[in-house]
This record gives structure tokens, sequence and C-alpha cells, in this order.
């Protein structure tokens, strides 16, 4: 497990999954991270209550890393009724365009300028997260381009994730060695739609008219 090189603007992403404080604590430290900002809509596990915001804040203190919850603007689960299809899918792309989340990643920005910073959610793939769908796509868009804590510690970087992704949906052709990588882009656009179809919240219709 080898943390990639400092550089000024690094923003890491990591799903908790099922590790144990310590082990996660430890992958942390390992990539010298320094915030931890959580982008959970609502900051707490049923099935893994180690990471409920308050022992996972009170764990990552006695590190020295400081937590930073960024689930309200960032999270997959928005309160904004407008972010969701008629179907009650959270609609990532009219995401991307609220003011609330533009604000939440500059936050993220702004603090990755400072020191490395990690996104945490629950997913341990990042495909089939919010963090990669959602969020990385917006970073991308500043300049920013972020890697992804796997499994055992080991680094995936974005392109190797956008590569899985257009392979998962027969996309394969404009992968990294692609002949056509003008047409990436794109690709990748619509990739990220379809695999949104499957894995973005999902909400009822009735829920959606109380937000």
């Amino acid at each position: 497990m080898t943390p990639p090189p400092p550089t000024s603007t690094l923003i890491l992403t990591i799903g908790h999954s099922n590790l144990e404080l310590a082990e996660f604590l430890k992958v942390l430290i390992t990539y010298q991270v320094k915030n931890l900002c959580d982008v959970r809509s609502r900051p707490g596990s049923f099935r893994f209550p180690q990471f409920n915001r308050e022992p996972l804040e009170a764990c990552l203190a006695t590190a020295g890393i400081h937590y930073e919850f960024l689930g309200e603007p960032l999270g997959g689960r928005p309160s904004d009724p407008r972010a969701y299809h008629a179907d009650g899918v959270v609609n990532y792309e009219a995401r991307r365009r609220a003011a609330d989340f533009r604000t939440g990643i500059d936050r993220a920005v702004e603090l990755s300028r400072a020191s490395n910073i990690a996104l945490m959610c629950a997913e341990e793939d990042p495909l089939e997260c919010h963090r990669f769908l959602m969020i990385c796509p917006a970073l991308l868009e500043r300049g920013v381009t972020p890697s992804h804590i796997r499994r055992a510690g080991e680094l995936e970087s974005q392109r190797q994730a956008e590569d899985r992704l257009l392979k998962l949906h027969d996309l394969a052709a404009f992968d990294s060695g692609s002949l056509f990588p003008s047409e990436r882009g794109t690709a990748i656009q619509d990739a990220l739609r379809l695999q949104a179809k499957e894995f973005a919240f999902r909400a009822s219709a009735e829920a959606i008219e109380y937000f």
C-alpha cells in the first residue's frame, strides 16, 4: 500500500464498507489524510455502528484527523425535490447544478489545498457510490482529479475507475487504449447515466412531495 506523491490539491475517496475503525484509521494515516469529509446524507450506519458520526469523529481525533460533515450539500439523498427524476431516482446532473452543491464542492477543494482530504461514503466500490457518480465529475470540472482508496488500502486512479465503468457498459472501445480519444468524454457521460439508473438513491413519489 503505497501513498500517492504529495500534490497541492489531492482529493481521495473511500468507502468505509465493513472495516473496523482501527483498520479504517490506519488506511487514512497511510495516505496522510488530515481531513475526512463525510458525504453521507445521514452520518450513521445501522449495520456498522462504528461509523456513526460520534464514534467516528472521536476515533479520527486520536490521530489528529479533522472530521467535516458535507452530507447536506454533497450527500446522495438530497432534500431538494428538484434533484429527482419523475421516477424518484436522484438526478445527479441536476444536483451538480445546484448552488449548495457547488458550495460544497468549493469547500472540499479549499480543504484539499491545505492538506490531503478524503471524501467518505459507505460503498467500497466507487462505481456503486454517488461520490464517484455525482461528485467526481464536478471535481474534474474544477481541474481536480480524485483517486479512490479500495479494499486493503490499494489506490485506484480516476482513469482506471472510468475504464472499469466503460467496460461495464460495453463501451470499452473508448477506454484508455482507445483509438477514439476525442469520444471518450461522451462515452463516460453515457456510462455515468446508465450506472446512476442502477445505483442512485430512489425515493417514492410520495416521499419527494414531503422533502
